[in-house]
């Protein structure tokens, strides 16, 4: 879709050129499928087993990540075997695999997270020589910050600019050294041990939940072995047995040095795929995890999947689809047809982002049901922004606007587009994907007032919603667009689409015109309006109607 332009009323003469507006697509879908259970019924003897065997593998794990670490860029795929075969000797030759290819996995990870903080970096420092090379106190502009409020807010900028090249030249350096710092276990919880207090923990609790971050327990499947994984087991009735490393092989309550756990797993959710797939001996990967908190062992299946089989654009924009935008507390959506007209109410869907992150997580999976079931029901594609706010979350961008940093940080943007992509690819739904740019703007612009009523009020995220909506139909966001001037009765006047009704050479039916017309009427016509008695009480006098005789014929 080309760049547009745009020109606020009252500045005919003054447009200001656009970004280039990226075409909408439809969106891929998952290409993996993960499910959880809970181990029940484990004894005393099963936990021991489970917390030496992961504090075993957890240790060789920061080795290992250790060792990745040190090479860095030299690292290679001798490298890798030569990892491989040291950890074999101390556990065995799948796990670890399973452990060197998690520790490449977390490596290459920190290296996309350090690019991402340096592109961070190098903005702030952008923004902060940018505003102090202005004047104190000058006002700036939507597409470019001002100069700072006073001076004292200029000096203490000028020693966080030191502070930001600083810290900038560093992770450049650690870039380019293929240095990177990761903590086995999460910084978050490592950093909660300095402020036990405020987290309500004790020492003893924070070091036991530690200690069951660090462990691992984690087992990649394979293709074409027993029930597609030889180092954790699961056999279709539930029974969880997995192979024990070399040192700890005396703990074997089975044969060939494998310890079955008496507890057993039920997969509820999509236990049908699991178990066609195990029977098959096709490979799932399986995870045991510990939650310190609630006191409940859990085992996690996974397994990858062919990409989801998208529709094409046209069939998605076939029937109309829903627009849907996304705010920090609610979705507003409008169900549009295939000519980008808004059809019946719009929906609005609520959702309340304080308090845990379990009940954040689900207050998004309860607000996605609601729409894509509403969705489900007309068999209508979901057209969502393509929203991206990690650049708009320094506060070097918004300064003061504390409340506002916190509004957009607040918004679970990532988490509900991998949520709606998943949660669509289930139900058969098409995700049709926009570019964000300017559809509030234009939204409250072009929509909000024509769709508000006495019965109605629209809000301007119930116009961008129809915006967001009409751009992936591939229609211009704007209702209707003018003619061209060879067309106009004016001759390039100032007939527009959104001409008043009082407007000279407006599109519209002609007014009727009171009094009396000169047109043929039938015959009878004159005997009908004089015996036919007016309902209508009227001030004036009724004007008489002329009515053309019938002419003489003569030879």
């Amino acid at each position: 879709m080309p760049a547009r332009r745009w020109r606020r009323p009252g500045t005919a003469d003054q447009g200001k050129p656009l970004r280039t507006i990226d075409p909408p697509f439809v969106a891929l879908g998952p290409s993996g499928i993960a499910i959880r259970a809970r181990l029940k019924h484990l004894t005393v003897e099963d936990e021991k087993v489970l917390r030496a065997v992961g504090a075993h593998l957890g240790s060789l794990a920061s080795k290992d990540l250790k060792r990745r670490c040190a090479d860095g860029l030299d690292h290679s795929t001798d490298a890798w075997a030569e990892r491989k075969r040291s950890l074999t000797q101390e556990s065995s030759s799948r796990w670890a695999g399973s452990i060197t290819k998690a520790t490449h996995d977390q490596w290459a990870f920190s290296r996309r997270a350090q690019f991402a903080h340096i592109q961070s970096l190098e903005a702030g420092v952008r923004t902060i020589a940018h505003r102090l090379s202005l004047p104190v106190g000058e006002k700036g502009g939507k597409r470019a910050p001002g100069g700072y409020r006073t001076r004292r807010e200029w000096f203490a900028k000028t020693r966080r600019l030191h502070l930001l090249e600083e810290r900038l030249i560093r992770e450049r350096a650690d870039r380019e050294a293929g240095r990177v710092r990761v903590a086995r276990g999460g910084r978050g919880l490592l950093n909660t041990r300095h402020n036990l207090e405020a987290a309500g923990l004790t020492e003893a609790s924070w070091r036991e939940r530690w200690e069951a971050e660090r462990w691992f327990l984690a087992a990649d499947g394979e293709s074409g072995k027993r029930f597609g994984n030889e180092t954790i087991r699961v056999t279709p009735d539930g029974e969880v047995s997995l192979k024990l490393p070399a040192p700890l092989a005396y703990l074997a309550n089975a044969k060939h040095g494998r310890y079955v756990l008496v507890g057993t797993v039920a997969f509820h959710h999509r236990g049908d795929e699991w178990a066609d797939r195990v029977s098959a001996n096709r490979a799932v990967a399986y995870r045991i995890h510990d939650d310190v908190e609630r006191g409940r062992w859990y085992l996690t299946a996974s397994w990858t999947i062919p990409p989801a089989l998208t529709v094409s654009l046209a069939e998605a924009r076939s029937g109309g689809l829903i627009g849907v935008d996304t705010n920090a507390d609610h979705l507003a959506a409008w169900r549009l047809d295939a000519h980008g007209n808004p059809c019946g109410e719009p929906r609005r869907f609520f959702y309340d982002l304080s308090g845990t992150a379990q009940h954040r997580d689900a207050q998004v999976r309860h607000v996605l049901t609601r729409l894509l079931h509403w969705a489900a029901r007309h068999n209508l594609s979901i057209a969502v922004e393509d929203l991206d706010f990690q650049a708009e979350k320094t506060r070097e961008k918004h300064g003061r606007r504390k409340r506002f940093r916190k509004l957009i940080s607040g918004m679970p943007v990532a988490r509900l587009r991998a949520r709606l992509v998943s949660m669509a690819a289930e139900l058969g739904i098409t995700i049709v994907a926009v570019d964000p740019a300017y559809t509030s703007m234009w939204g409250a612009q072009h929509w909000q007032k024509p769709l508000t009523s006495k019965t109605r009020k629209t809000t301007r995220h119930d116009a961008a919603s129809v915006a967001i909506g009409r751009r992936a139909l591939g229609h211009r966001i704007r209702r209707r667009t003018a003619p061209p001037p060879q067309h106009q009765r004016d001759t390039a006047g100032h007939r527009t689409a959104q001409a008043g009704r009082g407007t000279r050479g407006r599109e519209e039916t002609r007014p009727r015109v009171p009094g009396p017309r000169t047109r043929p009427v039938l015959p009878d016509a004159e005997r009908t309006r004089a015996t036919s008695a007016s309902t209508t009480v009227r001030d004036a006098p009724v004007a008489q109607v002329w009515v053309q005789g019938s002419l003489l014929l003569t030879d």
